[in-house]
């Protein structure tokens, strides 16, 4: 079963390419004109083994808004597509993420039912060129794309740069181990027969 997908999005604010193999070996090729974004998104392909490709051309003379939005839009359509039926998969993730003195948690849950709780516990507006506040919206816009419940809490943290950084690790490991298969699990992971969405 090939758990791939590619998503163009062409608005006219940004057009986005994106490539995902859910079954990948955590290769990356990122260019989103935002540095610290791509670093970011660096992270959660590495960590969640997936081949993540984004090439993203934004209205970066706005500010980054429209950009890191789209993408996260995107990377949530291109998870549900990749997804498919998600028969024999975990369903459920959760992870914690040490990042130097940053403790977070995120779990995970791909009912199909988007939910969305993130902490934003934030000191400074801004981090490189990647403002602070969209850190929220790119995972809202992950998650109600993707149909999940997502949940991010920062149980420890001072330095900003590693909150997002753990944030982004964390939602990795979570997402990898609910796309797992689990051989014990015949059809989905629910009393329902299904999962919505």
């Amino acid at each position: 079963m090939m758990r791939k997908s590619e998503i163009e999005r062409n608005t006219a604010e940004t057009k986005i390419k994106l490539s995902l193999d859910l079954d990948g070996e955590g290769k990356v090729q990122i260019q989103t004109g935002i540095g610290f974004f791509d670093h970011m998104l660096t992270h959660i392909g590495k960590h969640s083994l997936s081949d993540l490709a984004v090439c993203a051309d934004g209205d970066l003379e706005v500010d980054c808004h429209h950009t890191v939005e789209d993408v996260g839009i995107v990377l949530g359509q291109a998870i549900k597509q990749a997804l498919g039926t998600k028969e024999g998969i975990n369903r459920y993730g959760q992870a914690i993420i040490p990042m130097d003195e940053a403790l977070i948690l995120c779990a995970v849950d791909l009912s199909g039912r988007p939910y969305i709780d993130v902490d934003t516990p934030f000191t400074t507006d801004r981090i490189g060129d990647f403002d602070t506040e969209m850190v929220e919206e790119f995972f809202r816009a992950v998650g109600v794309n993707a149909g999940m419940n997502l949940h991010i809490q920062v149980l420890r943290g001072k330095n900003n740069h590693h909150i997002v950084e753990g944030m982004c690790k964390a939602f990795a490991k979570a997402l990898l181990q609910a796309v797992t298969f689990n051989s014990r699990i015949k059809g989905v992971a629910s009393t329902k027969g299904m999962l919505e969405g």
